[in-house]
């Protein structure tokens, strides 16, 4: 059996929600990226991150950690309905641009919904989100996308997509 580790990188707490559960069922040890170290003695490494800006929260930095030998599964962590294939493709581009391509080939990419509160998100965020919900409220409808209709949607309230039972397809995978 590969001695796994769960890395993982949230900013709002919702990833790590996700990777805490995938460690109580899995048993596999959880760690946010920050903290991770001697990561190297693990086979496999499970990150979770959270999408931000086209970025996922944390991988450049595992990455960083890992050695040639390791085996890498990135499960990425969204507000937006990770069915839309549009999303998916955008993500993966994204994920493709900023990891080696024989890094990239060989990896496993899981997509799970997420959450937003904009009650807690810092100033930053929520300028960032003003400012994007006032750009795509202006455009037409049959112009807006699936990951702008959800912007749209969601905004300045609490929803919360997060689905336990998505797990069960990256567990069967993993063990």
């Amino acid at each position: 059996m590969k001695k796994s580790i769960i890395i993982y990188g949230s900013q709002y707490g919702t990833t790590k929600r996700y990777a805490d559960r995938f460690s109580e069922i899995t048993g596999i040890e959880t760690v946010s990226y920050q903290e991770s170290k001697n990561i190297d003695r693990y086979d496999r490494i499970i990150f979770m991150g959270a999408l931000y800006a086209g970025s996922v929260l944390g991988l450049k930095k595992t990455i960083s950690k890992m050695s040639p030998k390791q085996e890498l599964v990135i499960v990425t962590v969204g507000l937006v309905d990770p069915i839309d294939p549009e999303n998916i493709d955008y993500i993966r581009h994204s994920i493709k641009e900023r990891i080696p391509a024989d890094l990239y080939d060989e990896t496993r990419i899981f997509h799970l919904r997420g959450a937003i509160d904009y009650s807690q998100l810092s100033l930053k965020h929520r300028m960032m989100m003003a400012v994007i919900h006032s750009k795509l409220s202006k455009m037409p409808e049959e112009k807006l996308n699936a990951e702008a209709k959800t912007i749209l949607a969601t905004y300045g309230k609490k929803e919360d997509f997060v689905d336990f039972k998505s797990l069960e397809k990256l567990g069967s995978v993993i063990q």
